[in-house]
């Protein structure tokens, strides 16, 4: 007599898709949204904000995520934001070593990680409740996600409204800018564009799959017949 098979959870590479694609913190839980609204006005503004909030995101669920059995209930959330906090000090100083201009450009938004609700809610709800390896593979699928959507935002506005991305030209001197496109007003359109053609993409998947569903089921009944 066999052992009936355990069913299994969730692996590391699952928890990384998650955040990347199915869960992806701006296009589908919509988290984060002042500094995708507030930094996106280039793609170099947008990729230093995305890698400074993953960074963040992987080193804190790395700490949370062990010292999760010794932090006390009452203080949980306290800790937690010591903890990103002392992250993004770090952060907050290595862009200043390598870039003033960018450091200036980032301004408030890089303090302002401390209370992204992204990467308190991944401390509260995954770091605190799972392994190591676990949560360093959401917080690294988050946080890639949550770059990737900064970088679309970005490289789309910087494109349609000054006609460069990462400052090349790409256009001739014909080309019309789009100004409204790097104004506060055109990060409201572009998000709004973006969320719409990632929520259709994934209704269409979803669609493909049940109807893949429905013919194996179809296939089987009539093997069973």
């Amino acid at each position: 007599m066999t052992d009936a098979k355990k069913p299994t959870g969730p692996t590391g590479t699952d928890e990384f898709i998650k955040g990347l694609w199915k869960e992806n913190p701006v296009f589908v839980q919509v988290l984060g949204m002042c500094p995708v609204l507030a930094v996106t006005n280039s793609a170099q503004n947008a990729i230093a904000m995305g890698a400074a909030t993953m960074f963040v995101l992987v080193m804190s669920n790395l700490v949370i995520s062990l010292l999760r059995s010794f932090i006390p209930k009452q203080v949980r959330i306290a800790t937690y934001i010591l903890v990103i906090a002392t992250f993004v000090t770090v952060v907050d100083y290595a862009i200043m070593a390598i870039s003033l201009e960018l450091h200036k450009a980032l301004g408030a938004f890089i303090a302002l990680i401390v209370v992204n609700c992204l990467i308190l809610g991944r401390a509260e709800s995954f770091a605190s409740k799972n392994t190591v390896g676990k949560s360093l593979m959401d917080g690294l699928g988050m946080g890639v996600g949550f770059a990737f959507a900064l970088f679309c935002l970005g490289a789309t506005r910087e494109i349609v409204g000054a006609g460069t991305l990462f400052g090349v030209q790409l256009f001739h001197d014909g080309f019309q800018d789009w100004v409204l496109m790097i104004l506060p007003s055109g990060g409201f359109f572009t998000l709004a564009g973006l969320v719409l053609a990632f929520n259709r993409i994934q209704q269409a998947q979803k669609r493909r799959a049940a109807a893949r569903a429905a013919g194996d089921a179809a296939l089987a009944e009539g093997g069973a017949r």
